[in-house]
């Protein structure tokens, strides 16, 4: 089934630069980035890389990181800009990697993208080498509950509020924006939580961070307003 990725690969290339966009930069980079080495991994598989920005991120810091990504025009982006990385075209569902091969699996802004998670969480686990860690940024299930209406804005054309509505009930959802167009998954947080639980997985962390103190204030408030992204920390017991 299209998801609008292949036909968006170039837009969002454009979108996200070298340094990542607003969310990425000033919410996320700064929680994700400093979590993901702190344990000193000897090396990272990135779930869904996109073009790569987040494995040379882990490679500047001397993590030897392994992309995968169902997109091929994404992946090919990846290469081009890592020549001698690892980026391999594959599914989440399916990952092609043999067991406990990894000290951290990370899964950036990808479990919205990602169709079957039931499938898709026990693979994660699976590769995840015993005392390592499974380091999750998603969109709050708040966030994806309103993404199909987006912001209510008032007469004046500014924002009123954040709507929030049909909460339980898990869907696709084609998403539009600025040439870009895919589509995410909803689903309320119990349903990542059942997954990863019933993967055997312990949650050492939870956040749901604001922007930076770099950020620029204007847009940095529109996140302080709405629950916007969660970051989650999961280790995968010793045997």
């Amino acid at each position: 089934m299209d998801n609008g990725w292949q036909d968006s690969a170039e837009a969002w290339v454009a979108e996200m630069g070298e340094s990542g966009d607003f969310g990425r930069r000033y919410v996320l980079d700064p929680v994700m980035l400093p979590r993901a080495v702190a344990r000193s991994p000897r090396n990272a598989l990135d779930v869904g890389c996109g073009e790569g920005r987040f494995c040379r991120m882990l490679k500047s810091r001397r993590v030897d990181a392994v992309g995968v990504d169902p997109t091929p025009a994404l992946v090919s982006v990846a290469r081009t800009r890592d020549p001698r990385g690892t980026y391999v075209k594959a599914t989440a569902e399916s990952l092609p990697f043999r067991e406990e091969a990894f000290d951290l699996v990370v899964s950036y802004l990808s479990l919205i993208d990602i169709p079957d998670i039931e499938a898709a969480v026990p693979e994660m686990a699976r590769v995840l080498r015993p005392g390592g860690t499974l380091l999750i940024a998603n969109l709050t299930s708040f966030n994806t509950a309103g993404a199909d209406v987006g912001w209510v804005k008032d007469g004046d054309g500014r924002r009123a509020y954040y709507p929030i509505d049909n909460y339980l009930e898990e869907r696709a959802m084609w998403l539009e924006y600025r040439g870009i167009r895919v589509v995410n998954h909803h689903r309320p947080l119990s349903t990542y939580l059942r997954a990863l639980l019933g993967a055997g997985l312990v949650l050492t962390h939870f956040d749901e961070p604001a922007a930076s103190a770099s950020a620029p204030a204007s847009r940095a408030a529109r996140y302080a307003r709405a629950p916007w992204f969660l970051v989650m920390e999961w280790l995968k017991p010793p045997s």
